[in-house]
């Protein structure tokens, strides 16, 4: 798998996707199910479908917030680059707060979810 991903990058210097493929989740989503014990990972696996691949990989990457949906929660942009090269992502991460600055911001109310047991 990282040579084929090297292969990639010989065309390309950065590789950029979202980081997770949705909104976040409810408490208790990644739960495993009656008849099914991996349900949790498998659910995780769709939830950031892009991210573990770096994990397996060695690939230099990161997560950045981009932008924030109506609820002032963070969308968040995954940068990934060279084998090797851990400057790129943070350069494109460094150029984009410079652009778009992230540090002050919270989000626009606390959410809860209650839970039962």
């Amino acid at each position: 798998m990282a040579r084929h991903v090297a292969r990639f990058f010989e065309d390309y210097d950065a590789w950029l996707t979202p980081t997770v493929a949705e909104p976040p989740l409810p408490l208790g989503s990644f739960d495993a199910r009656p008849g099914n014990p991996l349900y949790g990972m498998e659910r995780a696996l769709a939830w950031v479908p892009f991210t573990g691949i770096c994990n397996v990989t060695g690939q230099p990457a990161m997560s950045v917030p981009f932008r924030w949906n109506a609820e002032g929660l963070p969308i968040g942009t995954h940068f990934v680059g060279r084998f090797g090269q851990e400057s790129v992502p943070f350069r494109l991460a460094a150029q984009l707060e410079h652009e778009r600055p992230w540090k002050e911001c919270r989000p626009n109310r606390l959410r809860t979810t209650q839970i039962t047991v």
